[in-house]
């Protein structure tokens, strides 16, 4: 398993790297919420997600929810297809892709 990992890549902007999926879902939970701070806007940037399944959408969207939360906004870039089509069948692609 290559696990997950998300880092300050700059000024409100984070990387997410590794597998988003169940297996690593909680931490990425974590660990992204405690990055995703006041002000803003942010970005999180999935270019180096290696694998994602429904728990790693759920994850996105709880993050959304969570910088919401706190008052600021938050986008993505770089979602990978298979992410994008869990969204899609669930009909909540355009939370991904807001601008």
């Amino acid at each position: 398993m290559a696990g997950f990992s998300i880092e300050q890549a700059g000024p409100g902007r984070l990387g997410a790297s590794g597998e988003l999926t169940f297996a690593t879902a909680a931490h990425a939970l974590r660990t992204g919420s405690a990055l995703i701070g006041k002000g803003g806007p942010w970005v999180v940037d999935l270019a180096g997600i290696e694998s994602g399944d429904s728990a790693g959408v759920a994850v996105l969207i709880e993050w959304l929810a969570a910088a919401e939360g706190r008052g600021t906004t938050l986008r993505y870039e770089n979602v990978p297809a298979q992410m994008l089509a869990i969204a899609r069948i669930s009909d909540i692609e355009s939370l991904l892709l807001a601008n």
